[in-house]
């Protein structure tokens, strides 16, 4: 256990030396590190709790998830009982369900034939193995309802989380924050945490906004006002009112010409002609094609761009626009049009996005959270040393060199992977401090152990390392797990924590076992002892 070839004791102090070089940038100022390469700009950051920022926590509407559902299913009963040339009338949602009734004479057995092929499986839930995505019952007189089950919605729900778990993300990066943290809170919620952003005003409302931009037809048959005023919206319309004051109605058409979602980029500029705030924005090959027919068969008629249901502006098509681009204006200023750009290039959201929790930390507070932080880690830190000095002598001397070579490589593996240093976080560092020094302490218990025994020096420390590895190596991997748990069940600071947990007990036994065995393997190697100096 003592003999270590030339190779392996430089490949173990190159390790060393790597990972801990990996923490330098932390060390420098961030103007100084912007100037280095790219790969050695890798640093730690500095979490909510102690730099302070923005925490949102953000709750998927499931209401609305439901009613698209329901919307959805509708449409579709309807296409498949038309593509089958199958009469019925009544349909249309009621509560949670379908309904649709089969006219007379019409075979109802192939019409609920046809109903039954809108179900299908739902994968990918515990527990639900088998789970058909409707549940489709007569109410007689050839009256069905289609009903979508438990299982199918919360799959969508879960869909839509991840799905708006992207779009945030994508939206919030586009802000220029750093590091932002975004991830799931339970089945319907989106946890947002924003280091360093002390306004979190204009981040709430990119959030709260599902940017849902369709390009739709304006019904000029009738004039909106008359519309409203005498109840007779047609069918096929519906009224919306203008984004900008004052507010002005507009008659729609619901059918969606063109969808956001063909959208491929969105930038803000200006007007060359008015010096005006405008987005300009460009389509996809579908997107483009369908922008081209629309314009080419319907010019001179005015053309609604819609935003989240109200009417951003509502153009004349003077000519067919074929190269699938465009731009949108309405009264924007320059930093409205900036926040459009970034929502249109994000995407709209699936379901709109409600706050529930906010807080916003202060810097002052983070400065405070760094200092008891320092002080914590140093009376930890000193204590620790003074223990093995006075308990260990010179063993110890080696000892608390391993660990300050082992608290470097955690700082290094944490800049290395650009993670999130929370106060928890520092807390597990501390700990880890604390597992350190007693894997020393189980080896140089062990080796006293041998020399009671009448073994001799080098025999002895030999049998210390070699016997106690076993032991060090069951005590860690079973906190090792217990991090991983933590990691996986937990959310924020319990993550964080683990976090560095994990990193230090694998930087623990690295140490223990090769750093601290070389350091005294060299001074046995050098001294040849007679006596074991602990």
């Amino acid at each position: 256990m003592l003999y270590f070839t030339r190779w392996r004791a430089a490949a173990i102090l190159l390790t060393a030396f790597l990972v801990c070089l990996c923490a330098v940038p932390n060390f420098f100022p961030s103007s100084v590190v912007e100037s280095w390469p790219k790969w050695a700009q890798r640093h730690l950051v500095l979490g909510l709790d102690l730099q302070g920022g923005s925490h949102i926590l953000l709750e998927v509407d499931t209401a609305t998830v439901r009613k698209d559902m329901l919307e959805t299913l509708r449409d579709d009963v309807r296409r498949v009982l038309r593509e089958a040339r199958i009469g019925y009338t009544g349909l249309a949602v009621r509560g949670n369900a379908v309904a649709v009734k089969i006219r007379e004479g019409t075979n109802s057995g192939e019409a609920l034939s046809k109903l039954r092929t809108l179900s299908t499986p739902v994968g990918g839930v515990f527990g639900t193995a088998g789970a058909q995505s409707l549940d489709i019952t007569s109410a007689g007189n050839d009256q069905y309802l289609l009903a979508i089950t438990e299982p199918a919605i919360q799959q969508r729900v879960r869909q839509a989380v991840d799905q708006s778990i992207q779009i945030v993300e994508r939206r919030v990066n586009e802000l220029g924050t750093v590091e932002p943290l975004i991830q799931r809170e339970g089945a319907d919620r989106i946890l947002v945490q924003v280091p360093g952003l002390q306004d979190p005003t204009r981040l709430k409302e990119l959030l709260g906004k599902t940017a849902k931009l369709d390009f739709r037809l304006v019904d000029t048959s009738m004039p909106a006002e008359q519309a409203v005023q005498s109840h007779s919206v047609p069918p096929d319309d519906e009224v919306l009112m203008s984004a900008s004051a004052p507010k002005q109605p507009y008659l729609v058409q619901k059918r969606v010409m063109v969808s956001g979602a063909d959208l491929t980029d969105a930038q803000p500029g200006f007007d060359q002609r008015t010096s005006e705030p405008i987005v300009s924005f460009r389509f996809n090959t579908s997107g483009a094609r369908k922008f081209a027919e629309t314009t080419q068969q319907n010019v001179g008629k005015p053309f609604a761009i819609v935003l989240d249901n109200e009417v951003i502006s509502a153009p004349v098509i003077r000519e067919p626009i074929l190269g699938g681009s465009g731009q949108i204006s309405g009264n924007f200023t320059v930093q409205s049009a900036n926040d459009l750009a970034i929502l249109l290039r994000a995407g709209a959201l699936p379901a709109p996005l409600t706050i529930i929790e906010e807080r916003t930390v202060g810097p002052g507070l983070g400065a405070d959270s760094i200092q008891k932080g320092k002080i914590s880690s140093y009376v930890g830190a000193v204590m620790v040393i003074l223990f093995m000095l006075v308990t260990y002598g010179l063993f110890g001397l080696f000892a608390n060199i391993a660990v300050a070579v082992n608290v470097a490589m955690i700082f290094g593996l944490l800049s290395l992977l650009n993670a999130t240093l929370t106060l928890p976080g520092i807390a597990g560092i501390v700990l880890t401090v604390g597992i350190a020094v007693d894997s020393n302490v189980l080896i140089y218990e062990r080796i006293r152990e041998e020399v009671r025994h009448g073994r001799t020096a080098i025999n002895a420390i030999d049998a210390g390392f070699s016997r106690a590895l076993a032991t060090i190596l069951d005590s860690n991997i079973t906190t090792f797990i217990a991090a991983a748990v933590l990691f996986y069940i937990g959310t924020g600071p319990v993550r964080g924590f683990a976090v560095t947990l994990g990193i230090g007990i694998i930087t623990t036994v690295f140490t223990a076992f090769t750093l601290t065995r070389l350091i005294v393997a060299s001074w046995v190697r050098w001294r040849r002892p007679q006596t074991v100096p602990i």
